[in-house]
């Protein structure tokens, strides 16, 4: 076994939102390590749809989906490459006439935080967007939206962590952990090499759907499932899909990139919480309601379907902030399916807790304890 190692700080988990944070830490000056067990970005990172989309998020999400936003415009800045990423507008459809009421009160709502949005019903919907059919009777409109690769944004910034001197370990999975009253106590087993036996003064728990290994030692244990969301892409068409598209409600979502394909999802795949895989019968029934949403894609061919593993909440929110259970210790995992957008503003936070103990973006809403305080009332009970 190999001398110890101590850190300020240990990430554990390589996702988006664990290689965010380490940069950003390292960026500060902080000693960092980040430790993944397969690949940084290899997983829901990597493998997710890749809107970077705040509008249909929920209202607590805002202020944290605004400020991870306009880190997107710095990507090239920030870890070298754009990421494929393209403000292209994001175009959240309405089904039916009532779905047009909630779409209003959303504009309204997201305006009073500095977000605009326009709503389009009736012959101005069918006049600004032509290439639809008849599967929408309206939209809303975020023109500030967009979406990016996410194969390329995911491990790019653990690239960048690792060039602002963060010691990036893949193929170290963390063995165990424990926190002996003054630090956290780990050991690590690479694919190569000895094991090793690390302190740190923080940890980080940014280990995505397995964040539950971590917050169970520390009595976190949370209601968390794992998902698998569905994709798929087509053969390069010719332009036919004006924005990156969502549904109110859900069911389908799609974009087309420069290269004429179309990345389109909706439903779930399968898996058994570690791997996952699409489900034909699943892509037919979606791609079924995207033709009826874009009549240009009757008739594509896809080319390669694929899904991923992630965490998924009781309330559909993110859990980001401290442990309440022991010093020093920050989650940041179960984002169901949104967290793309959201990484870089998360790691940002994350780093700022860190080294100011506080942050300026509101994140009670995400606290550990509003599902960890349930599972205590109810063992009461």
């Amino acid at each position: 076994m190999s001398e110890p190692l101590h850190y300020d700080v240990v990430v554990a988990g390589g996702g988006l939102v664990g290689a965010s944070a380490a940069r950003a830490l390292a960026e500060r000056g902080l000693r960092v390590a980040l430790f993944e067990r397969r690949y940084c970005g290899a997983q829901a990172s990597g493998v997710n749809y890749g809107g970077v989309r705040c509008q249909g998020r929920p209202e607590e999400q805002l202020p944290l989906a605004m400020r991870a936003r306009r880190l997107w415009d710095r990507l090239p800045e920030l870890v070298g490459i754009d990421g494929e990423f393209v403000r292209s507008g994001h175009l959240r459809l309405a089904r039916r006439e009532a779905d047009l009421e909630p779409l209003d009160a959303w504009s309204a709502m997201a305006r009073t935080h500095g977000l605009e949005t326009e709503v389009f019903r009736g012959a101005a919907f069918r006049q600004r967007f032509p290439w639809l059919g008849d599967g929408a009777v309206g939209g809303s409109l975020c023109l500030s939206d967009g979406h990016a690769n996410p194969r390329l944004v995911s491990p790019a910034f653990a690239r960048a962590a690792r060039a602002l001197g963060a010691d990036v370990r893949e193929r170290t999975p963390i063995t165990a952990i424990a926190h002996d009253g003054v630090r956290f106590q780990l050991t690590a087993q690479p694919a190569e090499g000895d094991t090793l036996r690390v302190s740190a003064d923080w940890l980080l728990n940014t280990s995505g759907a397995w964040a539950n290994h971590i917050a169970g030692t520390f009595g976190e244990r949370v209601p968390m499932h794992p998902i698998y969301p569905n994709m798929w892409v087509t053969e390069p068409l010719p332009k036919c899909i004006g924005h990156n598209l969502g549904v109110y409600g859900g069911g389908v979502y799609a974009r087309q990139v420069e290269r004429g394909n179309c990345v389109i999802g909706g439903g779930r795949g399968t898996g058994n919480g570690e791997y996952a895989q699409p489900s034909a019968d699943t892509t037919r029934a979606v791609m079924r309601e995207a033709c009826a949403l874009v009549p240009a894609l009757r008739n594509a061919l896809l080319i390669r379907t694929w899904s991923g593993v992630e965490g998924e909440t009781p309330d559909n929110n993110p859990i980001i902030g401290a442990s309440r259970t022991t010093p020093r210790l920050l989650h940041a995992f179960g984002f169901s399916g949104g967290g793309f957008l959201l990484a870089p503003g998360v790691g940002e936070v994350l780093a700022d807790l860190v080294t100011q103990g506080e942050t300026v973006t509101p994140i009670d809403a995400f606290g550990i304890d509003r599902f960890t305080q349930v599972a205590s009332n109810a063992a009461l009970a």
